[in-house]
């Protein structure tokens, strides 16, 4: 019984400390930094390279977010996350694997879902639940047919602007 309730107060000390949350993040790349990658920060990030689950505003040259995050991520070269909500701005690309709902703007965007605004050169989208693309270059895979459903969809590639709502 006691080896018992050891385990299961380690097991709870543990996961308290993988869900731990910091105001304030500094980092040269993700395993050096002032907090581990696993705390999410609530507040603000400034990093060379970092990568937290977080919400929060985060300057640095690559920001990277992982879980669910949100936040306004500023990031010279690029920034990257899993699901997303918020703004993502850089100059070379914005990538959010999973869900991303607000606003990319960078040379090169890429969404799993989108759910928001996306302006650069380059956007592209798997799906959209409510979003439209401006830019050179614009691909949403989920609209199979050239305006099918038009004015709710318009392509699967187009140039200047694309966009899906529902």
């Amino acid at each position: 019984m006691k080896k018992l309730l050891l385990v299961i107060s380690c097991c709870l000390f543990a996961s308290g400390a993988l869900a731990e949350t910091k105001s304030f993040q500094a980092s040269l790349t993700p395993d050096v930094a002032l907090q581990s990658r696993n705390s999410f920060i609530r507040g603000f990030s400034l990093s060379v390279w970092g990568e937290n689950p977080q919400a929060a505003l985060a300057l640095g040259f690559v920001n990277g977010s992982n879980g669910q995050s949100a936040g306004l991520s500023l990031g010279l070269l690029g920034n990257y996350a899993e699901n997303f909500n918020g703004v993502q701005l850089a100059w070379l690309g914005n990538y959010a694997s999973g869900k991303f709902s607000g606003l990319q703007w960078s040379a090169v965007n890429y969404a799993g879902t989108l759910n928001g605004v996306q302006l650069g050169l380059v956007n592209i989208a798997e799906t959209t639940e409510q979003g439209v693309q401006l830019g050179l270059f614009n691909i949403i895979k989920s609209n199979t047919h050239w305006f099918n459903n038009f004015p709710d969809r318009v392509a699967p590639a187009m140039v200047l602007v694309n966009w899906r709502f529902r």
